[in-house]
């Protein structure tokens, strides 16, 4: 790709932010402040100072390896082996990236049946919206960034308009009287941090799609930290315009926040208006999940860990089969949480614990990579020796042992995730012993790792195989 049509950092920032604002953010974020009230914001800051930890990690990881486009899939792979690096791919980035779009479609769904008074299926919406985004995303990345751009800017700028008119009482609608603080001491917002980080999962999408960065050893790292902070802002300016319009208990128990505040600030203009903000979320994961994913997926394929047809690609250079695939399991997601508000939170919930477990990963692939690789080129490093990454995964666990504030939801949380991932150890031991044909836990060469990205690759080690 030529330098002119690389991606910048207006790009890197808005994919950042295109698959961390969504629907489901606004619903988790509905229900954060309506159990706390305004200081809601001190547990989303600290969930954006963690979040900051693991794109840290990222970053640095794709400085020792870039231009690789299996991400964290190839990272563990030089740390761990196989099998940890299979069972973490497929379930905590995989499965739980498409469930949350899938999720995220639904909503959107709820949303126009709720808006758009028409005799359609709100699954239908669905349908429409999910094969739109697919077949832009087989366009290339240039259509790609052009897409996210777009949306991005419209979907931030919606967000903090919408905020700042109930942060500055100028809606249309009664002004209520209501406590900032539903709380008595900041252990209980601690304790939120949990709903709070899901607000900021997702902004290392960049990172499969860092080969088409221009400056990447600048812009991916910066380019992700701006992404959290714009974040952490506009969710800031939304939660002070809840206080204003919308009671908290009301807040908490919406299935969709984002409706009701609408309708409260500016009646039905306002509820049609943040029904927009929906429609742009929606385009915005599923861009980004779509074509992360599908990026993904071809990483794993040129390492013999997905099915080969993942790594064939179309004449816009595009992993056809990936896009086409995660498209059609986002949809298969969005049916089944269809028009169940409870089903959304509970997979929201379930999503979020498969993403924790691959972030923690990524910490302890920087501390591998630190102890045997000290003195490799690095165009970014995490300042603090250790500080930062041990940080964040005692964070991230902590969040994992207090995802709900529900005991009975939690411990069904802790046993389907325990379920999905005995099932994931199954298929991949039998996947690496009998198609891999390698020790299920030994770590590959960095090297090889990144020679592997390369066709060539392939050519050469056709008879020996690609792991002799």
């Amino acid at each position: 790709m030529s330098e002119e049509k690389k991606l910048g950092l207006r790009s890197v920032v808005s994919i950042s932010v295109g698959l961390v604002i969504a629907t489901s953010c606004l619903v988790s974020l509905g229900q954060g402040a309506g159990t706390v009230g305004v200081i809601f914001i001190g547990a989303m800051i600290v969930a954006c100072l963690l979040n900051m930890t693991t794109v840290a990690s990222l970053a640095e990881l794709n400085a020792l390896m870039p231009n690789t486009t299996g991400g964290l899939a190839q990272y563990t792979l030089a740390c761990m082996g196989p099998f940890p690096t299979l069972i973490s791919m497929v379930g905590g980035y995989l499965i739980c990236n498409i469930l949350s779009s899938g999720v995220e479609a639904s909503i959107f769904s709820y949303a126009m049946t709720e808006t758009i008074r028409l005799p359609v299926p709100s699954i239908v919406y669905t349908l429409v919206m999910t094969v739109v985004v697919m077949v832009a995303n087989l366009y290339g990345v240039d259509m790609f960034a052009k897409i996210q751009d777009l949306v991005a800017f419209l979907l931030v700028g919606s967000m903090v308009v919408m905020g700042l008119i109930g942060m500055f009482k100028m809606g249309t609608g009664t002004v209520i009287e209501q406590p900032y603080s539903m709380v008595d001491n900041f252990s209980e917002v601690i304790s939120m941090t949990a709903v709070a980080f899901w607000l900021f999962i997702g902004a290392e999408y960049v990172i499969p799609v860092s080969k088409n960065v221009k400056n990447a050893k600048r812009n991916v790292p910066l380019g992700m930290m701006i992404g959290l902070a714009l974040i952490c802002m506009v969710q800031s300016i939304m939660v002070l315009g809840f206080h204003n319009y919308t009671a908290w208990d009301e807040l908490a128990d919406s299935a969709a926040p984002h409706l009701l505040y609408g309708y409260n600030l500016l009646g039905e203009g306002g509820k049609l208006w943040m029904t927009l903000v929906a429609a742009l979320a929606v385009v915005s994961t599923q861009n980004s999940t779509v074509n992360g994913l599908a990026s993904i997926c071809q990483g794993m394929a040129k390492l013999n860990m997905m099915p080969q047809i993942f790594g064939k690609t179309n004449k816009h250079g595009v992993p056809w089969f990936g896009v086409v695939f995660v498209s059609a399991f986002i949809f298969l997601f969005a049916a089944l949480s269809d028009s169940s508000s409870d089903a959304i939170s509970f997979l929201i919930l379930v999503g979020s614990v498969f993403w924790m477990i691959s972030y923690i990963l990524a910490h302890v692939d920087v501390l591998i990579l630190r102890k045997r690789l000290p003195k490799a080129p690095r165009s970014f490093k995490v300042p603090l020796g250790p500080v930062f990454p041990l940080i964040g995964i005692m964070g991230t666990v902590y969040m994992i042992l207090n995802i709900s504030t529900d005991p009975t939801e939690r411990n069904a949380i802790w046993i389907l995730t325990a379920i999905t991932f005995a099932i994931l150890a199954v298929y991949s031991f039998f996947w690496i012993k009998f198609k891999m044909k390698m020790p299920v836990f030994k770590s590959v060469p960095v090297e090889k790792v990144m020679a592997m990205e390369n066709d060539l690759y392939y050519t050469i080690r056709k008879r020996r195989g690609i792991w002799r």
